[in-house]
């Protein structure tokens, strides 16, 4: 890991280490302040600059994918380096939710890799990776409307 910290001109450090292990144990999408809350007791000196730009970082690095919800807080989410956890989101937004789904995940997954064979050809462009967010309104939200 600390190879791959090398190639983006940066160092592991014990908040960036802390940071990693903490997003590689976690299932959900975590925002910067929930990260931060959760490290800080056994942590002290990791303040919220050092979570945002790690997570940043991370994010650079394909460690960590960053979900924007719209509400002016990013939610991070572990990628895996096994492919079989591969999904994409559905994003409500109205009350944050997000939904990982994988259904329909090979069909998606021609389309866009024909997609981003045009596309790099057209710009001369490496794809490294792609992330689909769907936006809309969950079945919670929807139930709540007023008809």
């Amino acid at each position: 890991m600390k190879d791959k910290f090398k190639e983006y001109a940066s160092r592991m450090t014990a908040p960036r280490e802390a940071i990693l292990e903490f997003m590689s144990r976690s299932s959900t999408h975590l925002s910067a302040k929930e990260i931060y809350t959760s490290l800080h007791k056994k942590h002290p000196g990791i303040g919220m600059s050092t979570v945002y730009r790690t997570l940043d970082l991370l994010a650079r690095m394909g460690l960590v994918t960053k979900l924007a919800l719209g509400d002016g807080q990013n939610r991070y989410e572990f990628k895996a380096k096994d492919k079989s956890d591969h999904h994409h989101h559905l994003i409500c937004t109205r009350c944050g939710t997000i939904i990982n789904y994988s259904e329909f995940l090979e069909e998606e997954l021609t389309l866009v890799r024909k997609t981003e064979k045009k596309l790099a050809k057209k710009y001369n462009f490496i794809i490294e990776d792609h992330n689909i967010e769907f936006l809309g309104i969950c079945e919670k939200c929807k139930g709540s409307e007023k008809i």
